[in-house]
């Protein structure tokens, strides 16, 4: 489900009209997570490590409203639930795409998410995920601790969806610490809905 923003009327309507006009309407940033918790988590219920963080990056953008917002033909519409469209790295070294709906029991979005992951892994191609406008662009590099990142782009389609990368894994002062770079559509959002969602997503890394 959906419903419009009513743009003449929007808080933010001369920043949407603003940034609309640009051509690279996305701005990112890089920070560092202390994913030790996760982590642990993890092992401790033998549960895929990038599932678990994942879906808590999913729960941290559901809570934080601008996350669901999208333009559509010029229009601001929110979404009152965004899922996952993510890459699924195979053992051969490429990927496909994966379309994950977010459910607020772990388990349930696991079973789920397994199937998925269970049926790009069997196949060759990209699949393009039919997922729609209501989803986060996700992706994971965990070969890679990056300070900074870029993203493919087609500027002649119009694209609001926010993306959201992780990095590799170090061990920083017997902390575990992961990159995690997010890009967002300017005209929906700024930096300060941005680092509302880094602290959501902290705050729920840190628990169990």
């Amino acid at each position: 489900m959906k419903e419009k923003i009513d743009i003449d009327t929007w808080i933010r309507k001369d920043h949407f009209n603003f940034f609309s006009t640009f051509g690279e309407p996305f701005f990112g940033v890089t920070v560092d997570l202390d994913c030790t918790a996760t982590y642990k988590e993890a092992k401790e219920k033998a549960v895929s490590f990038f599932l678990l963080y994942l879906h808590k990056s999913l729960a941290a953008a559901n809570a934080i409203e601008p996350f669901s917002y999208r333009i559509i033909d010029g229009e601001v519409w929110k979404y009152d639930c965004v899922n996952a469209a993510a890459t699924i790295n195979r053992p051969n070294g490429t990927f496909g795409f994966g379309y994950l709906d977010f459910y607020a029991d772990f388990n349930e979005f696991k079973l789920l998410a397994d199937q998925e992951i269970e049926k790009v892994q069997a196949t060759t191609g990209l699949i393009p995920s039919a997922s729609g406008e209501n989803v986060i662009h996700y992706s994971a590099l965990p070969w890679l601790n990056f300070t900074s990142l870029s993203h493919a782009r087609n500027f002649a389609f119009q694209d609001s969806c926010p993306k959201i990368s992780f990095g590799k894994v170090r061990d920083e002062n017997g902390r575990k610490i992961m990159p995690v770079s997010i890009h967002v559509n300017h005209a929906l959002m700024d930096g300060y809905h941005v680092a509302q969602f880094v602290d959501a997503y902290q705050a729920l890394l840190n628990q169990k």
